[in-house]
């Protein structure tokens, strides 16, 4: 596995390059561009891979994805990667003014479509017919060639999974993604639709939350992270395979009430255990130890914890997680 983190800024990431942190990849929400941050980190490393992990696949049309891809390949070739995520159905409706219904189908189109701009020769027309999307564009200028960059699908409950085997080059795992999250339902899925012979790509969030001088903020920051996501019911698969469904009521009625502690009082040791990487950086590396196995195959992305969690603390524990850097072998 490579050590990645999310783009920490340029002071960090430089120095996390310089540490052997191999990838960095870009997220995004209504304060923060992908494609700006992808932009940001091509301009300010060297050798390390980057891309959107996730960019919405939605709040941009296939043309917009291709071109920011090209332009951004003329700064870093061969270094580059595009992960989609379809984003919740409210973020799509409310935020996005685009359709909600039918995401898996509609992202499905979306990487044929990404795919005919960016693997489009020049004089070659841009072609792509489909329900969502019909491409037929004559591009008279000689800016084109193909470009073979991986298409990531995030990738969570098992059709989306099975999607990103089936049209994608691989998948992003969610940062609560645990061993028996990967291995029993993940990866089943993404082989029962994987049409080629390539093994699929993995890429994965890790939350983790590392400080020697006040392990137990970070442990606590994890937990509160932890709780934030499984307020969302999309995951109500993932907790039910788990058997979490009495904490995560818990901490769902904390939330309700504004109760930010009550809700990481409610992720309990166990959950904590599976899904986290945090505490001491002893504990943190002996964490990775014994999840060797069951992390992203390809690279993983140490990502602080966000929620309640302020930039000057996040830039500390990404900091803090370049002393993992090595702690699992890049065969695991």
């Amino acid at each position: 596995m490579r050590f990645g983190m999310p783009w920490p800024g340029r002071d960090v990431g430089r120095e996390a390059e310089q540490a052997g942190v191999s990838a960095f990849c870009a997220g995004e929400f209504a304060d923060h561009d992908a494609y700006l941050t992808v932009a940001d980190i091509v301009a300010n490393t060297e050798h390390a891979l980057a891309g959107p992990a996730i960019a919405y696949a939605f709040a941009r049309t296939p043309y917009a994805h291709a071109t920011a891809l090209r332009h951004l390949h003329a700064q870093a070739p061969g270094r580059l990667f595009l992960g989609l995520g379809s984003a919740a159905f409210r973020i799509n409706r409310d935020w996005l003014g685009v359709p909600g219904e039918r995401p898996v189908d509609r992202i499905a189109e979306t990487v044929g479509a990404v795919r005919a701009w960016l693997r489009a020769e020049n004089g070659e027309r841009v072609h792509y017919s489909g329900e969502f999307y019909e491409l037929d564009a004559d591009v008279r200028a000689p800016v084109l060639g193909r470009l073979d960059i991986p298409v990531l699908l995030a990738a969570f409950n098992t059709r989306m999974a099975t999607t990103a085997g089936r049209v994608a080059d691989g998948v992003i795992g969610h940062g609560l993604f645990t061993g028996p999250w990967w291995n029993e339902v993940v990866r089943p899925s993404v082989e029962r639709g994987r049409a080629e012979v390539t093994r699929p790509l993995e890429h994965g969030w890790i939350i983790t939350a590392v400080d020697d001088t006040t392990p137990e903020r970070a442990v606590a920051d994890a937990r509160r992270m932890i709780a934030f996501y499984l307020t969302v019911k999309t995951y109500d698969p993932f907790v039910a395979h788990h058997g979490w469904e009495e904490p995560v009521a818990r901490l769902r009625a904390a939330f309700r009430s504004g109760d930010t502690d009550g809700m990481a009082r409610a992720v309990t040791d166990e959950m904590l255990t599976e899904i986290a990487v945090c505490g001491t950086t002893a504990e943190a590396k002996d964490a990775l130890a014994r999840r060797a196995g069951s992390l992203p195959r390809d690279v993983g992305y140490f990502a602080p914890p966000s929620f309640m969690v302020s930039r000057r603390r996040r830039a500390a524990y990404a900091r803090a997680s370049l002393a993992l850097v090595g702690a699992v072998p890049e065969a695991a």
